[in-house]
């Protein structure tokens, strides 16, 4: 096959044709069944990469929604992180009681 377009279904066609299921790649890479087959619903790297291993592709090409990963890790002041937060002293503390 190739370049071929992967979707739940080819992948699962392409793992059965070379006798492997989705239990058994779980078992094969010491993962969870339960992440493994609920990849299609919820991302779990360990698992995708695994699929994506047993393919002989790159991760991005087989689960090219969920990669790149972008994520911000930015957050506004307004929201309160603890670095935007006066810190106070313990002088300060004892000033107030």
């Amino acid at each position: 096959m190739t370049n071929p377009r992967w979707d739940r279904h080819s992948i699962l066609a392409h793992m059965r044709r070379r006798g492997m299921t989705l239990t058994g790649l779980a078992e094969r890479y010491g993962l969870s069944t339960s992440g493994v087959k609920n990849i299609w619903t919820r991302p779990n790297e360990p698992a995708e990469r695994a699929i994506a291993d047993f393919l002989e592709e790159p991760v991005e090409k087989v689960f090219p929604d969920r990669y790149p990963k972008t994520r911000n890790r930015i957050f506004k002041p307004e929201f309160g992180s603890k670095s935007s937060r006066k810190a106070t002293s313990d002088k300060d503390r004892r000033a107030v009681a």
